[in-house]
């Protein structure tokens, strides 16, 4: 090994004197310059004209005071909104605006009007300071919610609870000078700046007047700093109340002629300056003032300044509003004294300096406000591929001057070079790490890998157990094991022995760009196509997103155990835990660019171009310079967003919103458009919305913010919106609204229940209708079987039945003429008692096929009289009940009934040889019931079922009852008696044209 001279800072370093962020907070020294700027003019929508004063109420929106009248941002859209009929006497410009603690905005306009803007309305609230016709002079936010306000007629008054109180009144002013500037110290003391009698002091009832030490009498500005302090700002210059005196000791220089128009002190502890034609100026915590040179160079005149919730710095011009936003990146570049090639390797050492190198070589350090550059050893006219170090040593790997090892040494830097004349296989060294053992492992572009310890260089190969012979990354693990990336796969060397893993082992590929062993004891692998870890000794690889698919070059994890990685044209961050268990969604990736402050997200493909340094920020090299942020920073993380249903309309006409909105009905678009205020990148809000009573679910991620609905039916909804805020978490709480849809006339209940008795009611006539129409074709069918088979009676009586009792008159003519002991006589005798039962029954057959009554109410007294018809004695009790109040009976089935119950109680009389016959006749609402009881042997349950062939009795029953519509039912044992029952349904039965009443009725009982 060769030793190198020492190298003297005045020849090895050049040393550039530059405002740049090395140690310290990363944002609280960031440079103007690094701050994201946007505007809006005219051109971009702005339609305020020149900007007066910029405030922000307590729901997110940004309200700003301009010349054409109060403006309303939500970070994409204004909104302008003139006073001009409330204030017909004043001029539409709003100079001074502050929010109220209900929400609402105060806006002081040119002329005599004092607005309050709430519920999308304006109102005159100056009669309430009790100087209605008084021109407001100046109002500021006081502490607590106060309002600070001056008027010409009473002096200074601050409002707070409803209440205002005199702070002081015009007798404090001398001559016609009157109060143009206000504040509140924490301690509850006011300041007053007037407009040429220089500032009036306000302690409890003590009021004093200050003068000497002031820049100019006319005072445009005061800031009351939390310890006491109170910057005063006027047009010659800025000066400060040091708590016994105005002086301008303390302040920069540059601040001496200053107009400060206005002034705000940020979270960071930087004092902003709206100065006029001057531009934009900035006094850091440190003491020191930047200017934005073209905020006033352009002809911009820069006139109010406001810091919002998210730590945006507004700032008001004659052309619109500009926005300063200090983002999770500091990028640095040629601006800040970085060479314009594309940044390779990073390293931050102990002390906290921060070495990089860019492709065209070289190698660079910064370091609290300095940027310094190695130029000896030939590393000026070198490429560095990888930087690496421990302690104060650093050790960089280069294109063709193999290691070289840098440490401070008195005055300036020593170098000692490890090359292939010192036993390195090849000077071509790509990646550099140190081991835990003291080590040095190199790895080269084509030679493999060595080990360089206590002055001996051991060299590995593929022959010795390597996947390739070129090295793209090296890390050691928990364990001791070192890891190397190789275009062939992921080899490891652990107590004298090599492993290899490969795309057979789960390896997403085989080119393997870096390897990181993070502090929890993980090996983590970034390949070709994706990412994979090693844990416990099994390799991993989860697929994930499509982001996570990508060529992955570098990889870190930061103080809260998120991973971070870059890729060709991406900076992703992805929580640890959810990557261990292989159940990242989408969502879940945190993609950066250049509205976090990066100035590219192009990387190349170098060892170690990402890093996470000792305290915990992550350091960026990239195609246009270097980046760090601090995630663990207080303002890293950007707040919730605040979500509002802003409007509702039904076919294009707004609803106004309540407490329960209501849609008119018939409407069939319902529109709703929200917002959510993250005023940093309102760009990457996301929105989630369900309409409770329609939608099942939340909606996927939306940047649209309007949801549309079509053909709602009538009822109530709940509309439920949330957002994202602009670091992409949904952090924040839902914004609601409910409303109606009201139904037409025919979805009303009323209508719908009318509309249900109107259906029931002529469903229930066209039921009646058809059965009355049934009921007439039936009545006219059973009349003309009647007529039919009363014809048939007739013919057989007059001709069949005549001739029977013609024949057998002539039978007993001859029998009369035989005589008594005539052997013929008994033949005769037998022929005549058989001709007498023919014509017995054939009577019995024609009186059946005739009508039984022509009175329908006679079916009582027709059953009365079966048993003397049938001629049987009064050794049989017999006897006919009525049940029910009669009815009139349909002629067909009247007579159905009767021969029915005709042919049961012959069957009663003459089969079962009973001694008690009974006949019951039952009417109700819903039917009509006939009952044939006796006491006699009973029928076998076979014959009941089956009948008995050649008999018709019991089967014609039952098909005569089934003609009518009705059911008969046979209930007999034998020796027990039998019980024939018949009903008919009312509907059947009766005739709905009369009443018994009207044909005299009937007997309940008839023995």
């Amino acid at each position: 090994m060769s030793d190198s001279s020492t190298f003297r800072r005045a020849a090895a370093t050049a040393t550039l004197c530059l405002v740049v962020a090395a140690g310290g907070s990363v944002h609280a020294q960031r440079a103007m310059s690094q701050y994201l700027r946007d505007e809006w003019t005219s051109e971009r929508g702005f339609p305020g004209g020149p900007v007066h004063a910029v405030t922000q109420t307590t729901d997110g929106y940004l309200w700003v005071g301009a010349e054409k009248g109060l403006v309303r941002f939500d970070g994409l859209t204004f909104q302008l909104i003139e006073p001009k009929r409330v204030a017909p006497n004043a001029a539409p410009a709003v100079i001074g605006v502050v929010p109220s603690p209900d929400g609402s905005v105060w806006a002081r306009l040119r002329g005599i009007a004092l607005l309050r803007y709430r519920h999308d309305a304006f109102e005159n609230i100056l009669p309430t300071l009790g100087s209605p016709e008084s021109v407001v002079t100046a109002m500021e936010r006081g502490r607590d919610d106060a309002i600070l306000t001056s008027t010409l007629g009473l002096g200074a008054q601050i409002s707070r609870n409803g209440r205002v109180d005199v702070i002081a009144d015009t007798s404090a002013f001398p001559g016609s000078s009157f109060v143009i500037s206000m504040a509140q110290t924490p301690t509850g003391e006011f300041w007053l700046g007037t407009r040429g009698a220089g500032i009036v002091h306000v302690q409890g009832t003590r009021v004093t007047r200050l003068t000497d030490g002031l820049p100019d009498l006319k005072v445009n500005s005061l800031l009351a700093l939390e310890d006491g302090e109170v910057w005063i700002g006027t047009d010659k210059g800025v000066a400060r109340w040091t708590g016994t005196a105005i002086s301008k000791s303390g302040l920069p220089g540059e601040l001496a002629n200053l107009q400060a128009l206005a002034m705000i002190r940020d979270r960071a502890g930087h004092v902003w300056i709206a100065a006029g034609s001057d531009g934009l100026v900035r006094v850091d915590d440190r003491g020191r003032a930047s200017r934005w040179a073209s905020s006033g160079e352009d002809g911009r005149h820069v006139s109010s300044v406001f810091e919002d919730r998210d730590g945006n710095v507004w700032v008001g011009t004659d052309r619109g509003i500009e926005r300063w936003r200090d983002p999770l990146f500091t990028s640095f570049s040629t601006a800040q004294g970085l060479p314009a090639a594309p940044i390779g390797p990073v390293y931050v050492d102990n002390r906290e300096r921060t070495w990089f190198a860019p492709t065209s070589g070289g190698l660079f350090w910064i370091h609290d406000g300095v940027v310094g550059r190695v130029t000896d050893a030939g590393l000026d006219r070198d490429a560095v591929y990888s930087i690496a170090g421990a302690g104060s040593d650093v050790w960089v790997g280069r294109q063709d001057g193999g290691v070289t090892r840098l440490r401070q040494a008195a005055g300036g830097w020593s170098a000692v070079r490890i090359t292939k004349a010192e036993g390195l296989p090849q000077n071509s060294v790509y990646a550099v790490a140190l081991a835990g053992d003291g080590a040095l492992w190199a790895g080269t572009l084509s030679a493999g890998a060595s080990r360089i310890m206590n002055g001996a260089v051991t060299t590995f190969t593929t022959a010795s157990g390597l996947a390739s012979n070129t090295i793209t990354s090296i890390a050691e693990g928990a364990d001791g094991t070192v890891w190397f990336a190789t275009p062939g796969g992921l080899s490891a060397f652990s107590r004298g022995r090599w492993r290899t893993y490969t795309t057979r082992d789960g390896l997403p590929s085989n080119e393997v760009n870096t390897v990181f062993a993070d502090p929890h004891g993980l090996l983590w692998a970034g390949t070709a196509d994706g990412l994979a870890f090693v844990q416990d000794g099994r390799l991993r690889a989860c697929r994930g997103p499509a982001v996570l698919r990508e060529s992955i070059l570098g990889l870190a994890v930061d103080q809260s155990a998120s991973l971070w990685l870059n890729t060709v044209d991406r900076v992703l961050r992805v929580d640890r835990e959810p990557l261990l268990r292989c159940e990242v969604a989408e969502g879940q990736v945190r993609e950066y660019g250049v509205t976090d402050g990066l100035l590219a997200v192009h990387s190349m493909k170098r060892h170690r171009t990402l890093i996470a340094d000792s305290r915990g920020r992550v350091w960026l090299a990239l195609t246009r310079g270097l980046s760090v942020a601090d995630p663990a920073a207080p303002d890293a993380q950007a707040l919730a967003a605040l979500v509002h249903v802003e409007s509702i309309s039904a076919d294009g006409a707004p609803v106004a919103l309540g407490e329960a909105a209501g849609i008119p009905s018939g409407r069939r678009r319902i529109a709703l458009a929200y917002a959510a205020l993250s005023l940093s990148v309102p760009e990457r809000v996301r929105y989630r919305y369900r309409l409770d009573g329609f939608d099942h679910d939340w909606s996927e991620p939306t940047a649209d913010r309007q949801a549309v609905y079509t053909n709602l039916s009538h009822g109530h909804y709940r509309f439920r919106v949330i957002a994202s805020n602009s670091d992409g978490l949904w952090n924040g709480s839902e914004a609601s609204l409910a409303f109606d849809v009201r139904p037409m006339l025919r979805q009303t209940r009323s209508f719908q229940a009318a509309a249900v008795l109107i259906g029931i009611a002529a469903a229930w006539g066209l039921y009646r209708f058809r059965l009355r129409q049934l009921a007439h074709q039936l009545n006219v069918r059973f009349e003309e079987r009647l007529a039919e088979r009363t014809r048939i009676a007739r013919e057989l009586h007059d001709t069949l039945l005549q001739g029977f009792l013609s024949a057998s008159m002539q039978l007993h003519v001859a029998a009369d003429r035989l005589p008594e002991d005539s052997p013929a006589r008994p033949a005769f005798t037998r022929a005549l008692d058989l001709i007498g039962r023919v014509i017995e029954e054939g009577r019995n057959a024609v009186r059946g096929l005739r009508s039984s009554s022509t009175d329908p109410l006679e079916l009582e007294h027709a059953f009365s009289g079966i048993q003397s018809e049938l001629e049987i004695g009064q050794t049989t009790a017999y006897r006919v009940m009525v049940e029910g109040k009669p009815r009139p009976l349909n002629p067909a089935v009247r007579d159905e009934v009767y021969r029915i119950g005709r042919e049961g109680l012959v069957n009663a009389f003459r089969h079962s040889g009973a001694t008690a016959v009974e006949i019951e006749i039952e009417y109700t609402p819903a039917e009509l019931r006939l009952f044939v009881r006796d006491d006699g042997r009973g029928i076998d349950p076979h014959v009941v079922h089956g009948g008995i062939s050649g008999h018709w009795g019991i089967a014609g029953m039952k098909e005569r009852a089934e003609r009518i519509g009705g059911t008969l039912t046979i209930r007999s044992r034998v020796a027990a008696g039998t019980e024939i029952e018949l009903r008919v349904p009312g509907r059947a039965a009766f005739n709905r044209g009369g009443t018994a009443a009207a044909h005299g009725g009937a007997p309940e009982r008839q023995p």
